[in-house]
């Protein structure tokens, strides 16, 4: 993906596999997140929608983080890296939004897209072992229960579908771009 357009606009198969359906639609809300903040300067990224904070540049850094916890911690069960370990997050639940305005917007794409690189390599080595998405995440819940690969994939679709919508709010004031994908 370039910084001002798709080149190649992800699609799920119409009938494929399940693995196949769930990837094809993270990496479609990954793909209408990186249309929506393409091509805008530190302005654009910084841009907000009536009373609420959120920036596309929080977004890109929200969703950095997410895409590394969730791996990180649900399915390889380590700590995240830098530079989520460093931040105290009790103290700044918000500090991803919060700080994304000190970022470039080139160090914000760049953060974004090497976090969801590292989860599609995550994805891909845990889906070469053959057991599908039913395998167990490392995390173990108070409960005992640990969450599938299914589980973990359909939580990050989730979380980009409702800011992928925000995107679209935030984006269209900027500059007007609407629709849902980008010019073919």
């Amino acid at each position: 993906m370039t910084e001002t357009a798709v080149e190649a606009w992800p699609e799920p198969p119409l009938a494929g596999t399940e693995a196949a359906a769930v990837l094809g639609a993270l990496e479609r809300q990954r793909a209408t997140l990186a249309w929506k903040c393409s091509g805008l300067d530190a302005a654009g990224l910084n841009a907000t929608v009536g009373a609420s904070t959120v920036t596309l540049g929080g977004l890109l850094k929200h969703l950095a983080h997410v895409e590394d916890s969730h791996f990180a911690r649900l399915w390889l069960g380590v700590p995240v890296g830098a530079p989520w370990d460093a931040v105290d997050w009790d103290s700044d639940p918000d500090w991803a939004y919060r700080s994304a305005a000190q970022d470039t917007p080139g160090q914000l794409r760049t953060l974004w897209q090497e976090s969801a690189a590292r989860s599609r390599a995550t994805v891909d080595a845990a889906l070469r072992t053959g057991g599908g998405l039913d395998q167990l995440g490392a995390h173990v819940t108070r409960s005992g229960e640990r969450p599938n690969l299914r589980r973990i994939l359909l939580d990050l679709i989730e979380e980009y579908a409702r800011h992928v919508g925000h995107a679209d709010l935030i984006r269209e004031s900027v500059d007007g771009l609407t629709g849902e994908d980008p010019p073919r």
